[in-house]
C-alpha cells in the first residue's frame, strides 16, 4: 500500500503514457479515430470561461491542468469555485472564453457543434448528481439509449447493455422503471449507461451527492474499479473531501483558479485523513 503524498502544484504539461490493460465491461475503451494512447488522456491550457452580464462573471481564470490514461483525478473547490464549470469545459458540454481543451487526441476548438456531439458520443460517458434517466424508459433502455443516439455499438449492442447491466448487480431490474428503483439503483443505471459505449473517459459531476454513506461508497468503488482494473480515465467533481479521497490525484479550484495538485497515488486505504488536514491548511 502507497502512502499518501501531498505534492506541490504542478504545470500542466502532456506526458507520454502506453501500455495495455484488462478489457472494460463490453470490451476495451472504444478509440474511433484519433487516440491519445500515446499521450494524455486529457489536457486544457489557459482555460477561461466568463459568463457576459451586467455584472460579469469569471468563472474560470486560465486553468491548464493534464489527465493521464486510467487516471481516476478528482475536482475539490467550495461552492461557486468553478470545478462545475471546468468539468463541463473538460467534457466539450461547455465551451471556453478562451483557452483549449484536447480530449483523447482531439482539439474540441477545431470541432463544430455536430463534431463535439459526435466525440461526446463515442469517447465519454457522463455521470451527473441526478441521474438523469429517462422516466418513461426501462432500465435495460435507459442503458441502451447511447446506441440509440448513434453511438457505434461493433454489433454487439445488446450484450454491451446486458454485460453493463450485470457489472452493476442490476440483472432482473432490466424491465423495471426509474421510480421503482432506490437512489442507489438508479445511479448504478446511469453509471451503466456512461460505460455500455466503452468510453476512453467518464465525467462524473457530484455522483454521490444525493446517496446515502454505504451507497456513496459502493459507487466510488464501481468508479475507481475502471480507473484501476480497466484503464478507463475518471474524472470526478465533487465537494466531499471523502469522495476525492478514492482518487489517486486532487486538484483544488477556488475563484476559478487552479490552486493546487494533490497526489494522494493509488491505494487501498481512502482515508480522507491526509486530504482534510491539506484543505484546513489551506482554509478550504
Amino acid at each position: 500500500m502507497e502512502t499518501n503524498t501531498l505534492a506541490e502544484q504542478t504545470p500542466a504539461q502532456p506526458p507520454n503514457a502506453g501500455g495495455s490493460a484488462p478489457a472494460p465491461p463490453g470490451g476495451p475503451p472504444a478509440t474511433n479515430g484519433a487516440s491519445a494512447s500515446a499521450g494524455p488522456a486529457l489536457y486544457c491550457e489557459g482555460l477561461t470561461k466568463i459568463y457576459r452580464g451586467p455584472r460579469p462573471v469569471h468563472a474560470l481564470r486560465g486553468v491548464s491542468l493534464t489527465v493521464n490514461p486510467g487516471e481516476f483525478v478528482a475536482i475539490m473547490g467550495p461552492s461557486g469555485s468553478g470545478k462545475s464549470t471546468l468539468l463541463h469545459l473538460l467534457g466539450g458540454i461547455d465551451t471556453p472564453t478562451s483557452g483549449r481543451v484536447v480530449l483523447d487526441g482531439v482539439d474540441l476548438t477545431t470541432l463544430d457543434t455536430a463534431g463535439i456531439t459526435k466525440l461526446r458520443r463515442e469517447r465519454t460517458g457522463f455521470v451527473f448528481q441526478f441521474f438523469n434517466l429517462v422516466p418513461t424508459l426501462t432500465v435495460h433502455e435507459n442503458v441502451d439509449l447511447p446506441f440509440l443516439l448513434g453511438a457505434p455499438a461493433g454489433g454487439y449492442r445488446r450484450e454491451r447493455v446486458q454485460n453493463n447491466l450485470r457489472r452493476m448487480g442490476l440483472e432482473g431490474y432490466e424491465d423495471h422503471s426509474p421510480q421503482q428503483l432506490s437512489g442507489g439503483e438508479q445511479q448504478r443505471v446511469a453509471i451503466a449507461r456512461a460505460l455500455v459505449t466503452r468510453p476512453a473517459t467518464v465525467f462524473a459531476d457530484e455522483p454521490t451527492g444525493n446517496l446515502d454513506y454505504s451507497t456513496s461508497e459502493e459507487i466510488l468503488n464501481l468508479l475507481q474499479s475502471c480507473a484501476h482494473e480497466f484503464q478507463q480515465t475518471i474524472v470526478l467533481v465533487t465537494h466531499e473531501a471523502r469522495a476525492a479521497a478514492y482518487a489517486d490525484r486532487v486538484l483544488l479550484v477556488r475563484d476559478g483558479l487552479l490552486l493546487e495538485d494533490i497526489n494522494l497515488g493509488r491505494r487501498e486505504d481512502h482515508s480522507a485523513g491526509p486530504l482534510i488536514a491539506r484543505l484546513a491548511e489551506l482554509g478550504l
